[in-house]
């Protein structure tokens, strides 16, 4: 039985017109002309208890919107959403129990207390009893490490470890299901890595079921066997990380450490795409031609020293993913910076 389950749902935001007056633009008093945009256009999906899911998709796209209104921060307006059978909005301060949330720009925490008052004060609020929340609180410990600065001021914390205290107070009263918000946006690799671990863990070992939106698509590779990709309020791809990997990430890429540079190197079935001197690297078919012929080739005319295969990345299949919707980059140029710094899928 499905444990989230989102049913045709649309939601469109309105804006009132305005016009051209003596002293600039103007709303009129006496029209209620207005302009609409459908930041959600049917969207249907459902996930299962203990699942881990990926939502992504550029800015715009919807996926912030979907994530506000199974929190019961917005009303759908048509459709059905529902989380545990409960719909969000109608019921919710029980929907609040259950769930844990995190959103990167937003804090939970108190920022003049310990980090350690912030969790008290969680537990008060949700009234979890004390044997169960020092044992939470024991595995937020030993996996994010927040012990060691728990005593400190919030405001005294360095951003990863603000970071890691918002996840460890978003799982202290046990929820069944958590939403994460762009959760390692900032962050440095080793953050980032800890993080990931610890959600991997979370939903391993406590079967807190994970909706995740990122724009770092490392996360979703990590985290979520599963992915939906959103683009102008529509779900394009729902299914499995590695069934889209078959699907759209044919293309490989072998990289060549010649013994010295041997100049312009063409090679039939393959496409160099970055050229280092020694070090050159082409891109092939993997459908269409095998590494090894390809390597083949080059040693018999140039002497090897090394060489590499690598798959496709998540990056370069989403890639391919919105290429085959006439998409090949965001229309909205602030989209394109965004998604450049969170390590852009869409150039």
């Amino acid at each position: 039985m499905a444990f989230i389950e989102v049913s045709d749902l649309v939601r469109e935001f309105r804006s009132y017109r305005r016009f051209s007056g003596p002293l600039g633009p103007i709303r009129s008093l006496f029209t209620r002309q207005y302009d609409v945009r459908r930041a959600l256009d049917g969207v249907s999906v459902t996930i299962a208890r203990g699942e881990a899911v990926g939502y992504v998709g550029p800015n715009g796209a919807g996926k912030s919107t979907t994530i506000k209104i199974l929190t019961g921060i917005l009303v759908p307006t048509a459709g059905v959403a529902r989380v545990g059978g409960l719909v969000p909005h109608l019921h919710r301060k029980e929907n609040a129990r259950r769930m844990g949330v995190v959103f990167g720009q937003r804090s939970g925490l108190w920022w003049d207390l310990p980090l350690q008052e912030s969790f008290d004060l969680h537990r008060h609020i949700y009234r979890v009893p004390p044997r169960r929340f020092r044992r939470t609180l024991a595995f937020c410990q030993d996996l994010l490490g927040v012990g060691e600065f728990q005593r400190f001021p919030v405001r005294q914390l360095s951003l990863g470890q603000r970071m890691r205290g918002e996840v460890a107070l978003a799982l202290l009263h046990e929820p069944e299901v958590l939403f994460l918000d762009e959760p390692t946006i900032g962050l440095d690799v080793l953050v980032k890595d800890r993080i990931r671990s610890f959600l991997c863990a979370a939903n391993r070992e406590l079967g807190v079921t994970i909706v995740l939106t990122t724009h770092d698509l490392r996360d979703i590779e990590e985290i979520c066997p599963r992915l939906l990709v959103i683009d102008r309020g529509r779900l394009v791809w729902d299914g499995a990380v590695a069934d889209l990997k078959a699907r759209f990430g044919r293309a490989r890429t072998l990289t060549v450490e010649f013994e010295g540079d041997p100049g312009a190197v063409f090679l039939p079935g393959a496409e160099l795409v970055r050229d280092e001197g020694r070090r050159k690297t082409f891109r092939f078919d993997r459908g269409a031609t095998g590494a090894p012929a390809l390597l083949a080739a080059l040693m018999s005319r140039y002497p090897v020293a090394d060489a590499a295969v690598a798959e496709a990345d998540i990056e370069d299949v989403i890639r391919a993913l919105y290429v085959t919707l006439g998409r090949s980059r965001p229309a909205e140029a602030d989209e394109i910076d965004t998604w450049t710094r969170g390590q852009a899928v869409i150039q």
